[in-house]
């Protein structure tokens, strides 16, 4: 039982290593799946108040986040409270089918920062306004 390694002097290699390609393809597609989910995570880090609440629906919907430096986001798109946040908003409910908007606020933050983008989010006329939060434990 001999193997014909296809190196002798008459026959050039014709065969392609295949073995390479699929190293290096397996390596690309798990960084891939490492990374994709840090790209969706927001800049902003929030720590969201606790409330009892119903379960969240899943809806087509513009998230406006506040970090506790007061620092706004729509749609991870970083922006100032006024003219500039409503403006955004309203670009982002143009595309949305619900018109629904979650505020995601710091349960640091200054109460008056909310507000005040809570009025320049409703001069975009959503549909629907929530505030995030986090499910509270009910047996405490």
């Amino acid at each position: 039982m001999s193997m014909k390694t296809g190196g002798g002097e008459d026959e050039p290699i014709t065969d392609i290593n295949v073995t390479p390609l699929v190293d290096v393809s397996l390596v690309l597609v798990i960084i891939l799946m490492v990374t994709a989910p840090i790209m969706v995570q927001s800049d902003l880090k929030v720590t969201i108040p606790k409330a009892v609440t119903d379960e969240a629906k899943n809806e087509d919907h513009v998230t406006v986040t506040i970090d506790k430096d007061g620092k706004l986001s729509v749609n991870e798109k970083k922006v100032t409270v006024g003219q500039e946040l409503e403006q955004w908003t309203e670009r982002k409910l143009d595309k949305s089918t619900d018109k629904v908007v979650i505020i995601k606020a710091d349960e640091g933050v200054d109460e008056g920062i909310v507000l005040d983008a809570l009025d320049d989010i409703k001069k975009a006329k959503p549909k629907k306004i929530y505030f995030a939060t986090v499910q509270k434990d009910r047996s405490k």
